[in-house]
């Protein structure tokens, strides 16, 4: 591969939508949006009230979780011909518990020039909102389902750093008293729905006392799941040093 043959590829541009207040998007995603010659979307339908909202005409093709394995390659080469692609998520950005790292990586590969744009994602504001340590975290994203959660859970439970979990709503409650009874039931922690639309909420306690809560009432939207890191860890480490 040859300077001349990467100067004539186009650039993909990975660009963060918003992940509920439509007015969350930058002058430059809206601007990119439009002059690309065509945008990669997770779902054509979720994304086409976006685009219509800021007159965004640009031609969107479906790259999702189903086919990313199988359009990479086709992507990739449409790029090199020459064209501009834009890729884009539901909400927030792409690659983050997203499709997008396969693309990512294959352009990557193939020597093509790769601008993410910033802007939302929703760890971010629900992190800061939570009150727990966010000098240092771990964002673990959604757990396994089945295979393999129980012993991921195992290996967090000595993690001294906040740490950060998506989980939709119909499993909020049995990760809630999944994390009590690894993490026990005093661990801090805080839960936020619904971040930047009209019913955002945000929970804050022990686990014990969001599992009461959420007993009570019915776990609505998609959540971000914050949990404050082994502390009695941290305060044994530092009594040895002594």
């Amino acid at each position: 591969m040859t300077q001349d043959e990467t100067d004539s590829y186009g650039i993909l541009y990975v660009v963060p939508t918003p992940i509920g207040n439509l007015e969350d998007i930058t002058y430059r995603a809206i601007k990119v949006l439009k002059e690309v010659d065509v945008i990669l979307a997770e779902d054509t339908r979720t994304s086409g009230f976006l685009l219509k909202h800021y007159d965004i005409t640009t031609k969107m093709i479906s790259h999702h979780k189903f086919n990313e394995h199988k359009s990479s390659q086709q992507i990739v080469e449409r790029i090199e011909a020459g064209s501009n692609v834009a890729l884009i998520s539901d909400a927030g950005t792409p690659a983050i518990s997203d499709p997008g790292f396969l693309l990512v990586r294959a352009c990557i590969e193939a020597g093509i020039r790769i601008e993410c744009l910033p802007g939302a994602t929703a760890f971010v504001p629900a992190l800061v909102m939570s009150g727990l340590p966010n000098d240092r975290f771990c964002f673990e994203g959604f757990l396994p389902a089945k295979k393999g959660r129980q012993t991921r859970l195992k290996e967090l439970q000595n993690e001294q750093r906040t740490m950060v979990f998506y989980e939709s709503p119909y499993r909020v409650l049995k990760t809630l008293i999944q994390f009590a009874d690894y993490f026990g039931a005093d661990r801090m922690a805080a839960t936020s729905r619904e971040i930047s639309k009209i019913y955002e909420d945000t929970q804050r306690g022990t686990l014990s006392q969001l599992i009461n809560h959420f007993t009570e009432t019915v776990p609505r939207g998609e959540f971000v799941i914050v949990v404050s890191g082994n502390e009695l860890k941290k305060n044994n480490k530092k009594t040895t040093n002594y």
